[in-house]
């Protein structure tokens, strides 16, 4: 990348030498012999890096740095606080230059948020090689930036009318702003991830890692690896030590989904980590303190759970601290509008850009739709239907939706008798009926390759294979016999 670094010094053959250093590497060199001048440039200019004096008139190294530092807190976005120290919380970058007599006020700019100091005299090629690590640095910055708003843009916040949602919304913020574990009920498709996203971005660990686990993706001796990460030596193959989750989330958040699939051997060792904030890597004899935030998400009844002897009961009570129930697409219909607009104005997301409307049949098709899948099933079918449609305007023969008559053909009759049980219990047969038409239906078209199939339903490949199991669905084609 071509700098822009402005080099401030009020010796005048340093100046000059530094300006020809800089013109050299490729880079565009600004000057300024007072911290006054510099601290313009910086505001003006904006330039990429600073190679900045201890000792100079009107304003010194130091107070220059400081007002850097205090500009950019300023700048933060409220709620978005950064650590004084994090090299991050300047911009730009300052290497500080300095004489072998004010070492002390070097290691004092540092902890102000320096990035580097270079003491004089110093050789062209030692300042060469710190500008390039300082340059580095600013670009890992932007790159990490620009992935930040990329995985933000995937995860938009909820836009909603609902009362229940918004309800629910509001708990949420409520619940940010402190480091209470928050469990996140509702089901499949309803959007848990999107929530817990956002509970983060509200939150004062906005600026540390969100780091998100499908424990229902790793059996339970692999689950405890990826959590608490390993020794070296803890097992064959353990050539090094390796951090878990936990410890890449530190000071930021932990996203458990699927904590209803954890292993019962594995919530013992989550329990230890929410009551003590301490575990042990695997093969590990040195205890590990843990600064996260958890939030966990299930569509499992985790109570009929507990009730069955498959979920812990204090697992829960410590996981339940807040608990946000979000509602299924078909209890908040008045969203639906809101939501087709939403998913239609960013079709560049699949490499589409036009501009379509919806005819008055296919939005009643919509809305007449039960949507056992919630909003990824709508976002799957509107993807669909802007694929399909040739034109302007989306016909539900775009859609392809299932028909009433033929989505739950094998599930038994559903009752009509509101006040008893059997209306709840049915409903799940015929959803359950339903699921297993509609994996049945994608294996046939792909082949009977599950890995495209899972592509298709939208689902990690993991869990196909666990939905294969649970309905008893043979994920190979159906033997045929021939005559002989």
């Amino acid at each position: 990348m071509r700098a822009k670094i402005l080099i401030v010094d009020d010796d005048r053959d340093i100046l000059l030498s530094l300006e020809n250093r800089i013109t050299w590497m490729g880079h565009e060199p600004l000057t300024a012999t007072n911290g006054k001048d510099a601290l313009r440039l910086i505001q003006e200019d904006e330039p990429d890096l600073v190679l900045l004096d201890l000792e100079l008139p009107l304003l010194s190294g130091l107070d220059v740095l400081k007002q850097v530092g205090e500009i950019s807190a300023r700048a933060q976005p409220r709620g978005e606080s950064m650590p004084q120290t994090s090299t991050a919380s300047i911009t730009p970058l300052i290497i500080i230059l300095t004489a072998y007599g004010t070492i002390e006020r070097a290691v004092q700019a540092m902890q102000l948020g320096a990035f580097d100091f270079v003491p004089k005299p110093f050789t062209s090629d030692h300042l060469t090689v710190v500008i390039k690590k300082a340059l580095d640095t600013v670009t890992l910055h932007r790159q990490v930036t620009t992935l930040r708003k990329e995985v933000d843009a995937q995860f938009e916040p909820f836009v909603t009318t609902s009362r229940q949602m918004t309800g629910q919304l509001t708990v949420a913020k409520q619940a940010a702003a402190s480091s209470a574990t928050v469990l996140l009920l509702g089901e499949t498709g309803t959007g848990k991830e999107v929530v817990a996203r956002a509970v983060h971005r509200w939150s004062p660990r906005c600026t540390k890692p969100f780091i998100a686990v499908n424990c229902a993706a790793f059996p339970g001796n692999l689950l405890e690896n990826e959590l608490f990460g390993h020794e070296k030596g803890a097992f064959t193959g353990a050539t090094k030590r390796e951090p878990g989750k936990i410890e890449i989330a530190e000071g930021g958040t932990l996203f458990l989904d699927e904590i209803g699939d954890m292993p019962l051997s594995m919530q013992s060792h989550l329990l230890r980590v929410l009551q003590d904030r301490t575990f042990f890597r695997v093969g590990g004899t040195q205890e590990v303190r843990a600064n996260v935030r958890f939030i966990a998400a299930t569509n499992k009844d985790l109570k009929q759970a507990i009730h069955h002897g498959t979920f812990r009961e204090d697992l829960y009570f410590r996981l339940a601290v807040i608990t946000i129930v979000l509602p299924p697409l078909r209890e908040r219909m008045e969203d639906l509008s809101t939501l087709i607009e939403q998913f239609l104005s960013r079709p560049s997301n699949i490499g589409l850009c036009k501009r379509v409307t919806f005819s008055d049949e296919a939005f009643q098709a919509l809305q007449h739709y039960h949507w056992p899948g919630n909003v990824r099933e709508l976002e799957n079918v509107l993807t669909r239907a802007l694929i399909l449609c040739p034109g302007d305007t989306i016909g539900p023969e775009h859609l392809s939706l299932p028909t009433p008559a033929t989505s739950v053909t094998s599930a038994p009759p559903v009752t009509q008798d509101p006040d008893t049980d059997l209306l709840f219990f049915s409903y799940h047969r015929n959803m359950d009926a339903y699921s297993q038409q509609l994996i049945e239906a994608a294996l046939r078209r792909n082949g009977w390759n599950q890995t495209k199939t899972a592509a298709e339903l939208g689902l990690h490949r993991t869990y196909l294979t666990k939905l294969l199991r649970q309905k008893q669905i043979s994920g190979k084609p159906p033997a045929t016999t021939s005559a002989d």
